[in-house]
């Protein structure tokens, strides 16, 4: 049986969210996947988070669910995961081993490998929602 293409499939959209009530504090994860007529929903909570961390596991559990190469629209109010792809934050970060614009350390680094791994074999467009 010939493998559909990656064209043939119909996109997925995936929508994320992460919070954490006090910085660190309790918080937790969101995410919503829809392909089609077809729907999963993820969500995670955690003792002692902060905010940042829970938008990127979030983005991190969605592009992590994705079984093989897909076409993706990613959803997110956070300007801090959206922005690193749109405004190529994560190409300087690279390019200065994982420092920031000011040499300090990337917050996050862990989680930051974690995502771009997740999203290497996807087609993926990045868009902010107001939150």
């Amino acid at each position: 049986m010939a493998e559909v293409s990656q064209q043939a499939r119909p996109p997925i959209f995936l929508y994320t969210d992460g919070a954490s009530s006090g910085n660190p504090g309790p918080g937790g994860y969101g995410v919503v996947l829809k392909c089609g007529a077809h729907q999963m929903e993820m969500s995670e909570g955690f003792s002692l988070t902060t905010n940042n961390r829970m938008e990127l596991m979030g983005a991190i559990a969605g592009f992590e669910a994705l079984k093989r190469p897909c076409e993706v629209a990613f959803y997110s109010d956070s300007q801090y995961v959206v922005k690193a792809f749109t405004d190529n934050w994560i190409a300087g970060w690279l390019r200065r081993g994982w420092k920031n614009a000011n040499k300090q350390p990337v917050k996050n680094v862990d989680l930051w490998k974690r995502l771009l791994a997740a999203v290497e074999p996807h087609q993926v467009t990045y868009n902010w929602v107001r939150g």
